[in-house]
């Protein structure tokens, strides 16, 4: 069975928080959820829950949203057409651009843990 990952954690991992209460922003995935019916939601006790594959579609519908600058309709459209410009094969990809951007951040992360792992190192090997 695959981990089921609630709304607050979603929103969290994909940086979906208000800066000046540093609350969740659930509310753009629910109205994600109302514009893409690709994503569907398992409801356990009245709360949200998404498998990864639906985080994976969550996270190329951000990509292309915010970091593309497409419309909510672009994005529908081209989640919705058979042969579209998501296709793993070409380099010049939609779908290419967010997984180089998925990796560029990710090892970014890496790196930054890394780095907080030597500097705890250092402090402690006195």
């Amino acid at each position: 069975m695959s981990k089921l990952i609630s709304i607050s954690e979603l929103s969290k991992r994909l940086n979906l928080i208000n800066s000046s209460n540093k609350k969740p922003q659930n509310y753009i995935l629910r109205y994600w959820e109302k514009e893409f019916k690709i994503i569907k939601p398992k409801k356990i006790n009245n709360r949200r829950f998404y498998t990864s594959k639906q985080v994976e579609i969550i996270e190329m519908i951000k990509f292309l949203l915010k970091t593309k600058g497409m419309t909510i309709t672009g994005v529908r459209n081209l989640l919705y057409s058979k042969g579209n410009k998501l296709d793993d094969s070409d380099t010049h990809s939609l779908k290419t651009d967010y997984y180089k951007y998925y990796l560029k951040t990710k090892s970014k992360s890496i790196i930054a843990k890394l780095k907080n792992i030597k500097k705890y190192g250092k402090k402690n090997s006195s």
